[in-house]
């Protein structure tokens, strides 16, 4: 998995689960942290896509988060394909 500091961009050369107290060699920057997950998106409620997560204060520092997952690549938390709201309420309610 090619993973990059959401802060610096600089690769990321931990192996396995980020844990909480990882943190960037080249900014310092901590890696457990709201801005590093693949599911933060400053435009989402609570600026988090995943539902059930719990909400944090400080997007930037470290946190318990159970649904945290590392963002692959350079402002990787964009990376996730959006779902179109209205594509999905269309697909419900088709008519076959």
């Amino acid at each position: 998995m090619d993973r990059h500091c959401q802060a610096c961009g600089r690769p990321v050369a931990l192996d396995g689960p980020i844990g909480r107290r990882d943190s960037c060699d080249g900014c310092g920057a901590e890696l457990h942290a709201c801005v590093q997950c693949r599911f933060y998106d400053p435009s989402a409620s609570n600026q988090c896509r995943e539902p059930q997560a719990d909400r944090v204060q400080d997007k930037e520092r470290s946190n318990y988060c159970e649904f945290f997952q590392f963002a692959a690549g350079p402002g990787g938390h964009s990376a996730a394909p959006r779902e179109d709201p209205r594509a999905r309420l269309e697909a419900l309610f088709k008519k076959r």
